[in-house]
């Protein structure tokens, strides 16, 4: 894929320094950098960005849907980031990056439905409802139990004063 990276001397560096950077340069690694996390992700759309590093317009990006046993769709979108609404069904989304007619980087996003999204959502505010109140109860008992604590001290320090 494509990326920067920093080459790095172990030994032979000035001073007492025990590495050092040799030089900065382009790298190129495995093609398929596996599944990508979009820029912004909303319950109607999704923003995902192709793998690139500057300038963008060196770049040629090719953004296909792939669909379950058949031939990938080729979209007509050649922009580095790509903004696609939600369907009624899960979808999924590659975008190849490509330098001199070669893939340099492939990049895959599933992009779920809307009402998968809304469950989701209910979901994490089911969960959240129950953390708080877990939350609530929690506090409630420290809270009690600190003002039990600090009267019987207070009770204990008053018997001792009167006793002695």
């Amino acid at each position: 894929g494509i990326g920067i990276r920093e080459v790095l001397l172990t030994s032979g560096c000035p001073g007492t320094e025990a590495k050092c950077i040799v030089r900065v340069e382009e790298c190129r690694g495995p093609v398929d950098c596996g599944w990508g996390i979009p820029i912004s992700e909303g319950l109607a759309c999704v923003k995902m960005p192709c793998i690139y590093i500057p300038p963008e317009n060196r770049f040629k990006y090719v953004w296909k849907m792939l669909i379950l046993n058949k031939t990938a769709h080729i979209l007509p979108n050649d922009s580095a980031i790509m903004e696609v609404c939600r369907d009624t069904h899960l979808v999924t989304f590659q975008c190849e990056t490509q330098e001199n007619g070669n893939i340099i980087a492939s990049v895959k996003y599933t992009v779920h439905a809307k009402t998968e999204m809304r469950t989701k959502k209910s979901r994490r505010t089911e969960t959240g409802q129950s953390r708080r109140t877990m939350t609530d109860a929690i506090l409630v008992f420290c809270l009690v139990t600190g003002i039990i604590v600090t009267v019987g001290v207070i009770c204990a320090m008053i018997f001792m004063i009167l006793h002695w």
